[in-house]
């Protein structure tokens, strides 16, 4: 099921200059939960979840409420969840179902009586076997994925216990045919797929240098074929969720306190930023920048975020009270 509010939790897009810290409520909720803007090519729109389905909402809306969200029809597309990505020459949304496939939605939605295309293929696994989509190339051509497996075969997957069990690796998929490439393929939990804006890296968090402390996720840097493995952050923070600028000179990411598990909702939170150099990494001795501090975690930056023109980025807390 979609996640809800709590009573008395609301829930807030905020667009956020990094540069100086200034934040600008666009939506303010008390009944519906909104998850995971991006922030679409023309930079005009900021498209989110809710309620299991998609919205869009005005990039320049301020002080709104859930009255201003614009649906985005997806025809026979089962409940999505909070990953959800825009096609560079915006023609069509990609989306992740419930069911464990991806989408491609057009961009003005589905018309009456059409369908939506899945782009990812049937799965020996079964419901075992989910893809969670976090980026797509530049040229529109490949999805960034993390795919999550079970080791083996359980009656109900979506069970608490069989969730623990999950493996999950970087792998890209095809837009045209939905054939997958594996990135990386161990036993090390990533997540947070994301494109360089260049396109020759994959961004991700991944608990691979965690020295055997749960949770413990960094960010880190490969070529697409898995080559060239570079660990990017490595403090005190449960690191999630790296997005680059589109003019490739900051990185944006959220921190959890230290012993997070996972990135669960309603935790308190905050919003880095890091200068990148030239070659598309911090400049050595450079140090993170505490942008904002915020009660969210999941549903908070888990997709594409920046504006396009790199001076702003949007986000959603849950403040409650």
């Amino acid at each position: 099921m979609p996640r809800t509010l709590q009573p008395g939790q609301s829930s807030r897009v905020l667009v956020v200059d990094p540069a100086t810290g200034d934040v600008e409520v666009a939506l303010e909720s008390s009944s519906v939960l909104v998850e995971a803007p991006n922030w679409s090519p023309d930079g005009r729109w900021l498209v989110v979840n809710a309620d299991g389905l998609l919205w869009r909402l005005p990039a320049e809306a301020r002080g709104v409420d859930e009255t201003a969200l614009v649906p985005v029809p997806m025809g026979d597309v089962p409940e999505i969840n909070n990953d959800h990505v825009i096609a560079p020459d915006q023609g069509s949304v990609f989306v992740s179902s419930r069911d464990g496939h991806l989408y491609e939605v057009p961009w003005d939605g589905v018309a009456p009586g059409g369908e939506a295309r899945r782009v990812t293929r049937e799965h020996p696994a079964g419901r075992n076997h989910k893809n969670y989509l976090h980026g797509v190339s530049p040229d529109g051509a490949t999805l960034s994925v993390i795919v999550g497996a079970l080791p083996e075969a359980v009656a109900d997957p979506d069970d608490e216990e069989a969730r623990a069990g999950w493996q999950t690796n970087v792998v890209l998929v095809s837009v045209a045919d939905g054939a997958p490439t594996s990135v990386t393929a161990d036993g090390h939990p990533d997540d947070g797929a994301e494109f360089s804006p260049d396109g020759r890296h994959a961004w991700f968090n991944s608990e691979r240098a965690s020295g055997g402390v749960a949770g413990h996720a960094q960010l880190f840097r490969a070529r697409p074929d898995g080559g060239e493995l570079v660990q990017v952050t490595d403090d005190e923070l449960v690191n999630w969720f790296p997005h680059v600028s589109p003019d490739g000179s900051t990185l944006l990411w959220l921190g959890y306190p230290a012993g997070t598990l996972g990135h669960p909702e309603d935790h308190d939170v905050v919003l880095r930023t890091l200068p990148l150099g030239t070659d598309g990494l911090p400049t050595p001795g450079e140090q993170p920048r505490d942008v904002l501090r915020l009660l969210g975690g999941q549903g908070t930056i888990n997709v594409p975020c920046w504006a396009p023109d790199s001076t702003r980025f949007a986000c959603v807390d849950y403040p409650r009270g």
